[in-house]
């Protein structure tokens, strides 16, 4: 979080911090960088008008000048060569006009203006459009290729010999040398400065765009699974408690004849298990509401653990089947994630033993918890004699594949499969050894 100062929370608003903001603050620097920012738009839509410009500039700085009065550089007492009007023209076009060229042809520009710089360097011609030489470097360093600059310093070095050779009677020649080469160092320093921040700038837009497209598929990810999530859980209620209440409303409607009392108890059994997926699902839904919704707490239950199993059971055996339920070990002991998940597990197992064996099935129910896995073991004896319609097998949908998921969270394993002794059998192993430095996905806590 950042403070209304632009600062951490905690962190002291250091001086230098202040000075710095004021200066990027100050009207001209404003004005600089929108100055500059309105180059930078002309420069990447018209190029060539900024190309152009820069060329008129120079030829109304360094050429005109030249043709109305030449001058002698600076106060030497040199006599440089005069060329008669068409002939400065000329070398001043050689000078000046490849610049166009200079951000598409770097190595080209420099080399066409080199070439005629060194012409001028060794007629004896003072002409101010040679710092033309200066800027087409300045652009070899900041787009050619590495490889080209040390002969282009090299052929400058040729030319500032030349100069500092026919300066020789007012300076010294090393002195003349050292003087004319700071200017190529500085062309050449510049040039790679601004080409390596570009590049910094560049590296840090990439990898802005990729935290981006990483930061856009983590929240696909996360909504994927949260729906994977949600899915299960919607499967596990809505299935299990339809189940239920369709089987409660068959056999109400064949009592209704012949027993009312044994219909009106059925209703009610589905009364009470419409209002119990009602709450549930009103739990599931409302973590999907805003958060203020979500962090009330009072409209928040606990998780089923395997202590919830013996209702489960009870409401399977109000539908009709016998449900026989034997527990072994210490399984109140668990973490509250494995409890969770072998409750969905057994609710699933129960429920599709119900869909597909029928009322009148028998249906024993296994947990046996040992010092390094939880077993649930669920084995149904088959449609009874009674069943009008059996349902076919357990097929391989989403209940299953819930199931194995769920499973999966701890290295456990579910298989479904016709019994010897008939009927069907679902075996389930939850491996319950700790994993070091990974924790395991707790539920704990959290709401339905």
């Amino acid at each position: 979080m950042i403070t209304d100062d632009g600062t951490l929370p905690g962190t002291a608003h250091h001086p230098s911090h202040a000075g710095t903001e004021a200066i990027w603050n100050h009207p001209l620097v404003r004005r600089a960088s929108c100055a500059g920012k309105r180059f930078g738009e002309i420069d990447r839509d018209r190029p060539w008008l900024l190309d152009a410009g820069a060329v008129v500039v120079l030829v109304l700085l360094l050429c005109v000048p030249d043709l109305i009065s030449p001058q002698r550089p600076l106060e030497f007492d040199v006599d440089f060569t005069r060329l008669p009007w068409p002939g400065t023209i000329a070398l001043q076009a050689g000078l000046v006009l490849p610049l166009l060229w200079r951000r598409r042809r770097p190595a080209m520009t420099f080399t066409v203006i080199a070439a005629v710089f060194l012409l001028v360097c060794a007629l004896g011609v003072w002409l101010r459009a040679g710092m033309a030489v200066l800027i087409a470097l300045y652009h070899l360093a900041l787009r050619g290729r590495p490889r080209h600059l040390p002969l282009a310093c090299a052929a400058l070095a040729l030319g500032l010999g030349l100069i500092a050779l026919r300066l020789r009677g007012e300076v010294s020649m090393v002195d003349g040398m050292f003087f004319l080469s700071t200017t190529v160092v500085a062309a050449v320093a510049l040039g790679l400065a601004v080409r390596v921040r570009r590049a910094q700038l560049a590296a840090l837009h990439d990898r802005a765009a990729r935290l981006e497209i990483e930061r856009d598929q983590r929240i696909q990810l996360a909504a994927a699974t949260e729906r994977t999530r949600v899915a299960r859980e919607m499967h596990d209620i809505v299935g299990h408690n339809l189940s239920v209440i369709i089987t409660l409303a068959d056999g109400g409607a064949r009592a209704a004849d012949i027993t009312p009392e044994r219909g009106k108890q059925a209703l009610l059994m589905i009364s009470d298990t419409g209002r119990q997926a009602l709450g549930e699902l009103r739990r599931t839904l409302g973590v999907l509401r805003d958060q203020r919704a979500a962090s009330d707490t009072a409209q928040l239950s606990p998780q089923p653990r395997i202590v919830d199993i013996d209702a489960l059971c009870t409401r399977i055996r109000a539908a009709g089947p016998q449900v026989v339920y034997r527990t072994s070990g210490e399984l109140d002991n668990l973490d509250r994630g494995v409890q969770l998940t072998a409750y969905r597990i057994v609710q699933e197992a129960l429920t599709n033993a119900l869909k597909h064996a029928g009322r009148d099935t028998r249906i024993d129910l296994t947990l046996t918890a040992g010092d390094m896995d939880l077993r649930i073991d669920v084995h149904d004896t088959g449609p009874g004699a009674q069943a009008a319609h059996p349902e076919p097998p357990h097929d391989q949908g989403q209940g299953l594949t819930g199931m194995r998921e769920r499973a999966a969270l701890y290295n456990g394993t579910v298989s479904a499969a016709p019994a010897p002794s008939g009927g069907w059998a679902v075996r389930t192993v939850l491996d319950l050894t700790p994993i070091t430095g990974v924790p395991r996905p707790s539920h704990a806590g959290g709401a339905q």
